[in-house]
């Protein structure tokens, strides 16, 4: 039975839209004597046209999704999979559409009344609701084609290989114009903004000069040009995260590790008494068999590609612990990284062993960012549970690609239990936690916990996980082509690099370091970047002005037929609608109504589709593990993004744990992108999805909830 209340909803959103879109071509036409730009007006009242096609066209697909979304939930108490999503961000689009289209109606007759402005807008969000009624025509097609409750199209040439065609050639750069991040929380919007605007920056320069980038990237801040023109910051933006290689997005994503952006950070974290990073030297190991421990398991060190090496570790403890400040394990620390530290206010006495022990592994696509970029959410959360945290440095793609990583969290994994006095925990209980990418490792490092007859995890914490690293197309996948801070182009380059199927040389850890690789010139830049940050955001608060007209928007002045409509919205940069599907596009997808085609860009992706036996490695897809390598994992508990396009692989993961038997819960948060523990501090909806990380983690540890002047956890 499907949800009538939903499907009730959804009819109520598009009568709504139906309604404010003839209020508005009605008042339009009354203000016609009045209205000082008569060629602004009609396309505006044409705009609206089209999107009254749009909307009649996309109801019905919507109630299509809505009558079966159901079946792709885990369960009835958590609802969450692609099609919910894509249903969500429609609504999201059409919701400001009603809103803007509400004020237009309202003040289109006043002599105040922007036509050029608002003619600009809401051809932006036309455009946005043209691409994605694409997007469900491609995901009707799953729906079709797919088995039932299966969200991946696993067939071979199937839609996988048709989506990664349409993005190449479809616009998007209405979604990081105007749009950006229309489908989160509007409390991070302006964040959204600011990476844009960073992004596209640091970008235009990036390969034209490699001196003094930091003196170009100000110029671009301080003068407001990408603020002011939402189509040009959208045009670039799409440029940029199409076809900059591997090493950009490593570059910039580091941005975070740079001291001056880390310390600015640190100035509103936590602050903690151990802050230390270790380095863990490369011996063998040996632990007590799981089954017996009378027996004992020998652990090697890391040895993929370049042999063994050290691992670097960060320990932080809000409080100094015993074990934590002992001779043995100072030895162990880097003479570069940060001491333990006793900030004013915290005690000088060693509080005695935690029995638990969190273990970490960080996000970054398995290419970037260290321990350092996610040390402000785990300084809260080591204050909030009181427990000692290890964050473990591994080697980061492609320079390092699979096993490496997964040797190394594995072997600092071991090390931990073995030497858990030093870190100031008797490791009664023990977890692992991570994100994104670090939640796909705290996985396959359980699993070969297991294989090798260590002690597994008591529990593990997953926040938004990558547990499937191929190109298998699913309904939340399709958000790559609207999603500013994972577009598919990027996803394949991590997939491609951890797989290690583009990586001509590895290189030994001892020469992979973040922060050399990020270079003078991008500190530089941030330098500079906080030296005009006062002059930038003078220019954000002053955007209220007269923007320039829409002359680079783009053109929605056709008849509202449904093929004028195509047409007619095709960016003015881009290439007329035959030239753009007959000669420029690779490949036509038929599944469109013959008198539908989406938008095209004139900038095509340069996208490399990642081939290799490797992506299926269960080690690395552990959504395609056999059960007798899933079977004895501890609980697992995924938290969720329902605007992530990764989605999908929390959900087909936690079902099949569940028809496994498996111990798993998933919780499904709204609203947030990709990384949200990383944007901790800038939203309350943040916070509280960190806080359902903490809660789960407390569960773990089977913690009670701590008074605020106790300093020892208690097991209950």
């Amino acid at each position: 039975m499907s949800d009538s209340s939903s499907d009730m909803d959804h009819k109520d959103v598009f009568a709504a839209l139906q309604m404010v879109c003839s209020d508005v071509i009605l008042a339009l036409n009354g203000s016609r004597s009045n209205a000082s730009n008569a060629e602004a007006t009609d396309r505006l009242i044409g705009v609206m046209r089209q999107i009254q096609e749009h909307g009649r066209a996309v109801e019905p697909l919507i109630g299509g999704f809505t009558a079966v979304y159901y079946h792709f939930d885990l369960d009835e108490q958590t609802p969450g999979n692609g099609y919910r999503t894509l249903v969500k961000v429609v609504h999201s689009c059409i919701s400001h559409i009603l809103q803007k289209g509400r004020y237009i109606a309202f003040n289109c007759s006043g002599a105040f009344f922007r036509t050029d402005h608002n003619m600009a807008e809401m051809e932006a969000y036309c455009s946005a609701l043209c691409q994605l009624r694409a997007l469900l025509y491609l995901a009707r097609i799953l729906l079709n084609d797919n088995p039932h409750g299966q969200l991946y199209s696993q067939e071979e040439g199937g839609l996988s290989e048709r989506f990664v065609q349409e993005y190449i050639s479809m616009h998007k750069a209405c979604f990081y114009g105007r749009c950006l991040g229309f489908q989160f929380s509007p409390s991070l919007r302006p964040f959204l903004q600011t990476v844009v605007i960073s992004m596209v920056s640091f970008g235009e320069n990036y390969k034209k000069q490699q001196s003094g980038l930091g003196i170009a990237a100000l110029s671009f801040f301080t003068s407001g040009k990408y603020v002011v023109d939402p189509e040009l910051r959208g045009t670039e933006f799409e440029r940029i995260t199409q076809n900059l290689d591997m090493q950009f997005w490593k570059t910039f994503w580091n941005l975070t590790e740079t001291e001056l952006l880390s310390s600015l950070t640190r100035i509103a974290s936590t602050a903690v008494q151990v802050n230390v990073i270790l380095t863990i030297p490369a011996v063998n190991l040996s632990l007590p068999l799981a089954s017996d421990p009378s027996l004992s398991v020998s652990v090697n060190p890391p040895v993929a590609h370049w042999g063994p090496g050290p691992i670097k570790v960060r320990l932080i403890s809000h409080t100094l612990r015993q074990g934590q400040d002992s001779a043995e394990l100072l030895a162990l620390s880097r003479p570069e990284g940060p001491q333990l530290s006793l900030p004013g206010g915290f005690s000088r006495e060693t509080a005695p062993l935690s029995p638990c022990l969190l273990i970490h592994f960080h996000g970054g696509g398995f290419v970037a960012q260290t321990s350092k970029s996610h040390e402000n959410y785990l300084k809260s959360w080591s204050k909030d549970l009181n427990v000692p945290i290890l964050s473990v440095d591994y080697s980061l793609a492609p320079e390092a690609p699979f096993p490496r990583a997964l040797e190394e969290c594995f072997y600092a994994y071991c090390w931990a239990l073995k030497n858990c006095h030093l870190l100031g925990s008797s490791a009664e209980r023990v977890c692992l936690v991570g994100d994104s990418a670090g939640g796909n490792l705290c996985i396959t490092v359980s699993m070969r916990a297991m294989s090798h007859g260590v002690r597994v995890p008591d529990g593990i914490v997953a926040a938004y996980p990558a547990t499937l690293l191929t190109t298998d197309a699913s309904p939340s996948r399709l958000l790559t082509l609207i999603d500013p801070l994972l577009p598919l182009s990027v996803l394949y380059k991590c997939i491609d690099a951890y797989a290690g199927s583009s990586c001509q040389s590895v290189q030994p850890a001892q020469q992979i370091d973040t922060l050399a690789a990020l270079g003078q010139d991008t500190v530089k830049m941030f330098t500079n970047f906080a030296q005009g940050a006062t002059n930038w955001i003078q220019t954000l608060l002053e955007t209220k002005a007269p923007a320039a007209a829409a002359s680079s928007a783009s053109s929605a002045s056709a008849p509202a037929s449904a093929s004028a409509s195509s047409s007619s919205t095709i960016p003015s940069n881009g290439p007329s609608p035959s030239k753009s599907n007959s000669e420029e596009k690779p490949q036509e997808v038929q599944e469109y109504p013959e008198n539908f085609e989406p938008l095209r860009s004139r900038c095509l992706v340069d996208i490399h589709t990642p081939c290799t036996p490797i992506m299926k490695n269960p080690f690395v897809s552990p959504l395609l593990a056999p059960e007798s390598l899933l079977k004895g994992l501890p609980p697992v508990h995924i938290v969720a993004s329902a605007l992530d396009a990764l989605l999908d692989d929390s959900v087909m993961f936690a079902k099949k744990l569940r028809n496994m038997n498996q111990p798993v819960t998933l919780t499904v948060v709204e609203d947030l992108p990709h990384g949200f523990l990383s944007l901790l501090q800038l939203s309350k909806e943040t916070q509280e999805a960190s806080n359902i990380c903490v809660k789960r983690i407390r569960e773990v540890f089977q913690l009670e909830e701590l008074p605020a002047d106790q300093s020892q956890p208690v097991l209950s």
